[in-house]
């Protein structure tokens, strides 16, 4: 497998420093790709509000604080980055429904098996297939979430790489996962006139070939639009 440089630049999204120095200069609260709003016909179809959920890559996110308003009630989030974690920590103390801890999605090993009925991905694959030895970083990383997801578990990934970057990673046979796909629009996406692509049609799967792609004849509406892939 080739490293995937679709969505990459110049900064090493791969590392912990880089992330520490971001989140230093940044401060605030920022949500990559999607927010909670354009997610949650998808969240709430596949994960119920009573489950144990994992955010990895949490950052400085507000997802996590909108679903737990949206009536989920166990949400450990996770990231690289000590300063973010810290920031988090102090930020949401008073919120007993969120739980943040400093880890590397590639070594989760303080979770014993089988612990969560969810797991949540906004970008942290992404940088991982930024970073060096990325098809290593990228098996590490989805053996642990195989390995913490319980039976019926649901793995949720958006992702800006499209299934001739991310299936062959997803569709190992070790993971045994059966991987339903979607693809939404950018936030800020205008269709153009007379199209007639409605917010349902962005709920309904993709058909997808047998060996996970696109089908030949599929036009994408929005070119950077964001894909969901559904593991279960």
């Amino acid at each position: 497998m080739f490293r995937d440089v679709s969505s990459c630049n110049t900064y090493n999204y791969g590392d912990a420093l880089y992330w520490d120095a971001r989140y230093v200069e940044e401060g605030g609260s920022f949500d990559w790709y999607q927010r909670y709003s354009s997610l949650r016909p998808f969240v709430r179809n596949y994960i119920p509000t009573s489950s144990r959920v994992l955010m990895v890559g949490c950052g400085n996110a507000v997802m996590s604080e909108d679903m737990v308003a949206d009536g989920y009630e166990d949400i450990m989030n996770i990231d690289i980055s000590s300063v973010a974690i810290d920031m988090m920590k102090r930020k949401y103390e008073h919120i007993p429904q969120l739980k943040y801890m400093q880890m590397d999605v590639r070594d989760m090993s303080v979770f014993p098996d089988e612990s969560f009925e969810g797991v949540i991905d906004k970008g942290t694959l992404d940088s991982l297939m930024c970073g060096n030895d990325a098809p290593i970083s990228a098996a590490q990383m989805l053996g642990e979430v195989s390995r913490l997801l319980k039976p019926g578990g649901i793995y949720l990934l958006i992702t800006y790489g499209d299934p001739t970057v991310r299936m062959p990673h997803l569709i190992r046979p070790v993971y045994n996962w059966k991987v339903n796909l979607y693809i939404i629009p950018r936030p800020g996406f205008q269709r153009p006139e007379g199209c007639s692509s409605s917010i349902k049609s962005y709920l309904e799967p993709i058909p997808i070939t047998e060996k996970g792609l696109l089908p030949a004849e599929f036009v994408l509406e929005d070119p950077d639009c964001h894909f969901i892939y559904l593991e279960h």
